[in-house]
């Protein structure tokens, strides 16, 4: 996956995104202003940082690509199902909405959204020329929101999936997310046949790979 540098952050890039001139760009920790444990480029709000830090590691995102403040939209992540659309930048009044998909066809709007451990989804459409971005967690992953996000896209605007490019981005690795039994149980219910290759048993502990799992609901 290429990254580029640009107003002193490192940015990941897919591709074959950049192939068809897609503005788009997966940042990194780097080039932010906020200390520890933030460091360095914290752009959530509401995990202790100074808001000042967050406004600034805003504005730095979005200047690498020469985007406005003012075309953001963004919506409060809650690990849900929930897809909206962006018909135009969100109004700084508005409440955030509880999604965890964006899709847009306006290219005057910036879709925004925060990731850790969970996995960033890309889509775009080649032939209606829309766009998605998806937070797509573990408890995301076994709602499958991004199969989700593409029925959203083939009720609403016609979209057909043979014509839906996807990149998924970094995340926590396979070989790191540990996880119990719970949500073992819920990713055997919800993969049935293909659990044997989103869950990987090692040294008497049970890891989740969430890249495996949503190119298999990509598919």
């Amino acid at each position: 996956m290429p990254f580029i540098y640009s107003n002193g952050l490192r940015i990941f890039q897919f591709e074959t995104f950049l192939s068809r001139n897609l503005i788009h760009g997966i940042f990194t920790r780097q080039g932010g202003v906020s200390p520890e444990p933030w460091d360095t480029l914290n752009v959530g709000s509401l995990v202790g940082d100074d808001p000042k830090n967050v406004l600034i590691n805003r504005d730095r995102s979005l200047a690498a690509f020469n985007r406005k403040t003012e075309s953001l939209y963004e919506v409060w992540q809650v690990h849900s199902r929930n897809v909206v659309v962006a018909q135009n930048p969100r109004d700084p009044q508005d409440e955030h909405l509880k999604a965890d998909a964006i899709i847009t066809a306006n290219p005057m709007v910036t879709v925004f959204m925060r990731f850790a451990d969970c996995v960033p989804i890309l889509l775009y459409d080649t032939e209606n020329h829309i766009c998605s971005m998806v937070h797509s967690g573990w408890e995301g992953t076994v709602k499958q929101i991004v199969v989700r996000t593409i029925e959203k896209l083939k009720d609403q605007f016609g979209s057909k999936p043979n014509n839906i490019i996807a990149g998924i981005g970094p995340s926590i690795g396979p070989g790191m997310y540990e996880i119990g039994q719970n949500v073992i149980e819920k990713v055997k219910s919800n993969f049935d046949t293909a659990q044997n290759r989103v869950l990987i048993y090692r040294n008497g502990s049970v890891y989740f790979d969430l890249w495996e799992s949503n190119k298999i609901l990509l598919h």
